[in-house]
């Protein structure tokens, strides 16, 4: 493999990234961790679960988004009333000729925002996931292939739990990335403040089209990876599973169980992503560990012990990112 002829194709290729968070900044002020977050999803191909305290622009991100690509966008908002048929449509009766016709539901787009998801009982949850694991919806006796790309990012509130459900593990493992959303700072909330008393709004222009990101997508899986750093990501994610074999024995009594094995597909695809966005053919450790945050601090539970600590996930994966040896 031309390592050189490679990093120059993803060079060219990836131009389009600086337009695309560009175009996003003209609406979103600050937050660039999260736009570049978005941006890793998109072209890994994976789902994204956004959490952060009202106000934080979480919704405004995903539309602006979807606005700056010329995709379908449909927003669901999740409540305690919500039924399946809501999200992925359902069967109609017609009186006139006697037959039933399929009326699609709004799951049918490239970016769903399902909006405050954890608002949404079982069977609601149960529907949305074979859209995401599967990419297909089922109705009736139908199944209907959704249209790439397709993207489901969801919105939690941490703060207020009334009527509210836990996701189940096996939804929560599907998402590719959990983003944690911060207050902006002083100088940006001032912008923020301007930006919307001024009563001037800023139209985002479509500058990509689905056809280019499903072409990065292709190019994404030519990035190098050494066998280094694959050694690496697998060291990260059994650190998390058995940190007695890393020489992490303090945490054998606050990890209640390790990520799973989309853990590792998805930090090898976020590290590979994230190199794209940094326009390299190849992939440096600092990718790794860039990503390691977002994808993995919903895949490790915590025990007791650690809840009792004040300790979080985030904590664990710190611990194992600081003792873990970096190629």
């Amino acid at each position: 493999m031309d390592i050189a002829a490679l990093n120059e194709k993803i060079k060219q290729e990836s131009a389009f990234v600086d337009l695309l968070m560009n175009e996003i900044s003209k609406v979103i002020v600050g937050q660039k961790q999260m736009v570049e977050r978005l941006i890793v999803g998109l072209l890994g191909n994976g789902h994204i679960l956004l959490e952060g305290v009202p106000g934080l622009a979480k919704t405004l991100a995903i539309k602006t988004l979807a606005s700056a690509m010329k995709a379908k966008y449909q927003r669901i908002q999740f409540t305690p009333d919500l039924l399946p048929a809501d999200l992925i449509g359902t069967m109609i009766y017609n009186q006139k000729d006697g037959n039933f016709f399929i009326r699609k539901g709004p799951i049918f787009s490239n970016f769903i925002l399902a909006d405050e998801i954890n608002r949404a009982p079982a069977k609601v949850q149960s529907a949305l996931l074979e859209a995401m694991q599967e990419r297909q919806i089922t109705i009736g006796d139908q199944t209907f292939k959704l249209e790439e790309p397709f993207l489901v990012l969801a919105t939690q509130n941490p703060i207020e739990q009334e009527g509210t459900y836990p996701l189940p593990e096996a939804q929560v493992d599907r998402f590719m990335l959990k983003i944690k959303i911060s207050y902006p700072t002083r100088e940006e909330e001032l912008k923020i403040m301007k930006q919307n008393v001024d009563g001037v709004e800023n139209l985002v222009q479509p500058v990509i089209s689905p056809a280019d990101i499903l072409n990065a997508r292709n190019l994404i899986h030519e990035i190098y990876v050494d066998e280094k750093i694959e050694k690496y990501i697998l060291d990260i994610v059994f650190a998390s599973r058995s940190p007695k074999d890393f020489g992490l024995e303090k945490l054998s009594d606050l990890i209640s169980y390790g990520a799973s094995p989309r853990a590792t597909i998805n930090l090898a695809l976020g590290a590979k992503a994230m190199a794209f966005i940094k326009r390299r053919g190849y992939v440096i450790p600092e990718d790794v560990r860039g990503i390691c945050l977002d994808v993995l601090r919903h895949r490790i539970a915590v025990t007791y012990e650690a809840e009792a600590e004040e300790l979080t996930s985030e904590n664990v994966i710190q611990e194992i990112l600081n003792k873990v040896e970096v190629p």
